[in-house]
């Protein structure tokens, strides 16, 4: 369950200034995953295996 204070939700408590900065955190961290992403498929050659699953580990 999602956590209340009373009858209202946490988020509902918090003020503009939280809300932003919570928001721009998340969008940073969204374009962190986006870039690993990017960068673990580039100038990879369509239908061909990734490198991390081509070379098994010892």
């Amino acid at each position: 369950m999602t956590k209340k204070i009373g009858s209202k939700h946490v988020a509902q408590h918090r003020g503009k200034k939280e809300r932003a900065e919570i928001r721009k955190t998340n969008i940073a961290r969204e374009a962190v995953k986006q870039a690993i992403a990017r960068a673990k498929y580039r100038n990879q050659q369509k239908g061909q295996p990734t490198m991390a699953m081509a070379s098994p580990t010892p």
